[in-house]
């Protein structure tokens, strides 16, 4: 498939979501359609569209290319449970009490359990996590995209990501959530799609049924599912679980990007619907991504094709895309490229509303307003959307300049670090009724916990000998915070119960 074709393919990719940005948004381009949708969201469309925003372009390449580690294979389904009882926590609880208090900005609740700046302070690290977050995931696809795509136009890495973002900015500034609620069911479609077509495909080039394939894949060196072996790993299985339980409950439940797309439903019932059946189909797709990884290293290892190596160093999140588009043929390469780009721009499309969300509501107060909907009011958005599409461009030219994966990832493991301080003051709010904290003493308690978890992960052997800190480690964060607060906090006059 040559880069001309992809090219075209991507263009007429961004049109049709262009007019459909413009098609929904032509009656009405307002801040209530912008962060709410207008709160007429029907249920099924959030649902499936969530998975294209949950399972970004890191996830399309990265989980099948990680399928041929001895120590992954599908450690990863683990995880996957473990996520999909934090979903059913966040159903549960989370959801009845944002529903219940009405919140635009999810970290409303903070505002009014524990105070002005615990309130900013949460907001403050969404903002910090969900710009590095994204511009991360944004980066690793855009890469595979410069090598396959852009290169061969000799276009710079930063005009190609500043036309990645620019397509973004072109389809989410005047509807919003509103456009992203369609769009993002569109991209799901795509991605899906991509997933079993390219099972297909390659079943077809291994000559497998459907039976047979199922078979290869139980019987491979891939598919071990479970791992009780060693508890000092960090594939052990109640690890993967706990962590899988805690990361979902605190960057799905406690993060305004996926949150917003929930609150734009019309009823609390309708929301919880919306997020069991997501959990439904999140898990079953990732197994199906599972099996991918396990055919693509079938595939690689019968026709002598070994993982792709960059500046020395063999990256098998390349092997999904070499072998896709250049060893399956035009249509397979074709459905490959639409996956990828479904999975990477319905994540970031969803951060980039989220964030200016965020910013609008918890630091210029636009759902405190009189009439958010004036001219001028929108124009300030306008701003803002622009502000964090230039801010998360300027991120990933740092990464690209950084040029050090290990560096770049362990920049993008401190900004998941920040998450443990949102566990720890929502698990504070919720169970300590009978206290309040020190207010102004709540960004140093946030600020110190990644800190210490930093040191631990860093330090670890010399206290914890042969012990690897995986996702755990998150309810290690959110236990300091929320003893931190603890520390500073003091008996309410008043309970105040949400």
């Amino acid at each position: 498939m040559t880069p001309t074709t992809i090219l075209i393919l991507i263009i007429v990719y961004f049109g049709l979501l262009i007019l459909i940005s413009n098609i929904v948004s032509k009656k009405n381009s307002d801040n209530d359609t912008f962060f709410k949708a207008n709160k007429n969201s029907k249920w099924y469309l959030v649902a499936f569209g969530m998975i294209g925003t949950a399972l970004s372009g890191v996830t399309f390449i990265s989980v099948p290319g990680e399928v041929g580690n001895p120590d992954l294979q599908f450690k990863y389904f683990q995880f996957v449970l473990g996520n999909a009882i934090g979903f059913l926590i966040i159903a549960k609880v989370l959801l009845p009490l944002y529903y219940r208090m009405n919140l635009t900005s999810i970290y409303g609740y903070i505002e009014q359990r524990l105070g002005v700046v615990s309130y900013k302070t949460a907001a403050t690290i969404f903002l910090i996590s969900r710009t590095i977050g994204s511009a991360f995931r944004l980066y690793l696809v855009v890469i595979v995209l410069q090598r396959y795509v852009f290169d061969a136009f000799q276009v710079p890495f930063a005009l190609t990501v500043l036309i990645s973002l620019g397509l973004i900015f072109a389809y989410t500034y005047r509807g919003g959530l509103k456009t992203i609620i369609i769009t993002d069911t569109l991209q799901t479609f795509f991605l899906v799609s991509s997933v079993f077509l390219t099972i297909f495909f390659i079943c077809r080039s291994l000559n497998f049924s459907t039976f047979e394939a199922f078979e290869a894949v139980k019987e491979s060196n891939y598919s071990k599912i479970l791992f009780f072996d060693d508890y000092l790993k960090g594939n052990y299985f109640w690890k993967q679980i706990l962590g899988g339980i805690f990361v979902t409950i605190a960057m799905v439940g406690l993060d305004q990007d996926l949150m917003q797309k929930n609150l734009s439903c019309k009823n609390i019932g309708e929301a919880q619907k919306n997020m069991f059946t997501f959990t439904g189909i999140f898990v079953i797709i990732n197994i199906f991504f599972l099996s991918v990884g396990a055919l693509l290293y079938m595939f690689a290892q019968k026709n002598g094709i070994a993982v792709p190596m960059v500046d020395g160093v063999a990256r098998t999140d390349f092997l999904f895309p070499e072998i896709a588009l250049k060893s399956l043929g035009i249509f397979p390469a074709v459905v490959f490229l639409l996956g990828l780009t479904a999975a990477t721009f319905a994540t970031t499309d969803s951060a980039l509303t989220a964030l200016t969300t965020s910013f609008c509501v918890d630091f210029l107060g636009m759902d405190k307003t009189e009439n958010q909907n004036k001219p001028n009011i929108v124009r300030t958005r306008h701003i803002v959307h622009v502000g964090f599409s230039l801010l998360m461009f300027l991120v990933i030219i740092v990464f690209n300049a950084i040029n050090d994966a290990s560096v770049v990832k362990m920049i993008f493991k401190v900004a998941s670090y920040t998450y443990g301080p949102l566990l720890g003051l929502y698990a504070f709010g919720l169970f300590m009724k009978s206290k309040t904290v020190l207010d102004k003493l709540v960004p140093l308690v946030c600020i110190l916990s990644p800190a210490i978890c930093f040191l631990i992960t860093k330090y670890s052997s010399l206290f914890l000998g042969d012990y690897v800190i995986d996702n755990e480690l998150i309810i290690v964060n959110g236990l300091i915070t929320f003893l931190g607060l603890l520390i500073i906090s003091k008996p309410t006059t008043e309970n105040t119960r949400y």
